[in-house]
C-alpha cells in the first residue's frame, strides 16, 4: 500500500426501529449506559427530502461517518459487511440514495441528479442532528461526496473518496482503455450487442434492463478483473445484482457499460476541486476500474490531500484488502 500526503430546519423523520445488533430493544437515552462494550446499536428509518423518502440505517456509536454507495442505482447493502469494522469507533450512517435500495422510486426519472442527491444527504444530516460529519463515498458515491463537499464543505470534518472519478470525460477515456485491452473476441461480442441496442430485448423482465448475455459479457467478463484482484468474490453473479434501472439509465446512459453519456456528463469538477480545504483521503486499487491515474489527478487538485493506492486490488478495495483499507481510513479519520 502506498500513501502520499501533501501539507497545505430539520426534515421529517420516520423511524422504523432501533435495535442493538444481536439484541432487540428500545433505544437508550444514554447510548453507553448499561451496555457491554461489544454491543453496537442499530437504527433505521426514513427522512422526507423534497418529496423523496430516503432510507437510512445507523450502526455503532461515536462521531458520525456517513457512507455513500455507488451505482448509480445500487444500494448501501454491498458496503456491508466490508465497512462494518468502522462501526467500532464511529456511528456509521448509511443511506440508500433516492430511487435506490429501500428509498422511494420517483415517477419522473429526471429528478435523479447528483444535485438532488446532494440535497438528500444534507437533509439527512440535518434531520438526524449529526452536526459536522465525516463523509466517505465509494465509486459513484465518491462523485456524490465531491459534489456535497463542493457545496457544503463547512459541514465536513473529513472526506474520503474511494475508487471514484472527478471527470466523466476522463472516466470515459479510462473505459476506452479497458475496452481496448480486452480479448478481441469479448470486445467483438460486446460491440455487437451495443450496436444492436441494449434495452427492449429478451424476456419480459429484461426489456427495461440489460439482457443477461450483456451483463455476463460486460460485468462478468469485462469488468470482473477490475472489480476484484486479490480476493475474487466466489458468489459474484453479474445477472443477479440489484440495480434501479430507470435511475441508472437516466444518470449513466443507455449505450453500454463502457461509456457514460447520461446526465453524469455534467460531472467535471477539476476546476473546482482546488477550492476544497477539508482534510481529504483519496484511495484506489492498483487494478481499479476507476484507474489510479484518476486518483492521482484528484490528489494533485485537492490541497493537502492524501493518496492511498492499495496493492493487488480492484474496485472493491475493502474486499480485496480489508485490513489495509480499514486501517488506512481509521488512521486518516483519527488524524
Amino acid at each position: 500500500m502506498s500513501i502520499h500526503g501533501r501539507t497545505r430546519g430539520p426534515a421529517p423523520v420516520i423511524a422504523l426501529l432501533a435495535v442493538a445488533l444481536g439484541c432487540a430493544g428500545p433505544r437508550d437515552a444514554a447510548p453507553d449506559a448499561g451496555r457491554a462494550d461489544g454491543v453496537y446499536p442499530q437504527e433505521q428509518g426514513y427522512v422526507d427530502s423534497g418529496g423523496a423518502l430516503i432510507y437510512y440505517t445507523t450502526i455503532g456509536r461515536g462521531e458520525p461517518l456517513v457512507l455513500l454507495h455507488g451505482g448509480p442505482g445500487a444500494s448501501h447493502d454491498y458496503l456491508l459487511p466490508g465497512l462494518l469494522p468502522l462501526a467500532r469507533h464511529h456511528r456509521l450512517v448509511l443511506i440508500d440514495e433516492r430511487g435506490s435500495g429501500r428509498s422511494e422510486r420517483l415517477e419522473d426519472s429526471s429528478n435523479y441528479t447528483v444535485e438532488a442527491m446532494v440535497e438528500d444527504v444534507e437533509t439527512v444530516r440535518r434531520a438526524l442532528g449529526l452536526g459536522q460529519i465525516d463523509l466517505l463515498g465509494h465509486s459513484y458515491g465518491g462523485v456524490l461526496a465531491q459534489a456535497y463537499a463542493l457545496k457544503y464543505q463547512e459541514h465536513l470534518k473529513h472526506l474520503v473518496l474511494c475508487s471514484t472519478f472527478h471527470s466523466t470525460a476522463a472516466m470515459n477515456r479510462v473505459f476506452d482503455e479497458i475496452k481496448a485491452a480486452m480479448d478481441p473476441e469479448l470486445r467483438g461480442r460486446i460491440d455487437a450487442m451495443e450496436r444492436d441496442g441494449l434495452f427492449g430485448h429478451g424476456l419480459d423482465y429484461e426489456k427495461n434492463r440489460y439482457t443477461s448475455d450483456y451483463m455476463i459479457a460486460a460485468w462478468g467478463e469485462g469488468y470482473f478483473p477490475y472489480l476484484y484482484r486479490r480476493r475474487p468474490d466466489a458468489n459474484y453473479d453479474p445477472t443477479s445484482g440489484s440495480m434501479a434501472w430507470p435511475l441508472y439509465r437516466e444518470m449513466w446512459g443507455s449505450h453500454g457499460e463502457f461509456v457514460v453519456d447520461g446526465n453524469l456528463v455534467s460531472v467535471e469538477y477539476a476546476d473546482r476541486l482546488p477550492s476544497l480545504h477539508v482534510p481529504t483521503q483519496i484511495n484506489v486499487g492498483d487494478h481499479d476500474e476507476c484507474a489510479p491515474s484518476l486518483a492521482r489527478t484528484m490528489h494533485e487538485l485537492i490541497p493537502g490531500s492524501q493518496l492511498v493506492i492499495f496493492p493487488d486490488s480492484g474496485h472493491m478495495t475493502f474486499v480485496d484488502q480489508p485490513t489495509r483499507f480499514i486501517e488506512a481510513v481509521e488512521e486518516f479519520l483519527g488524524s
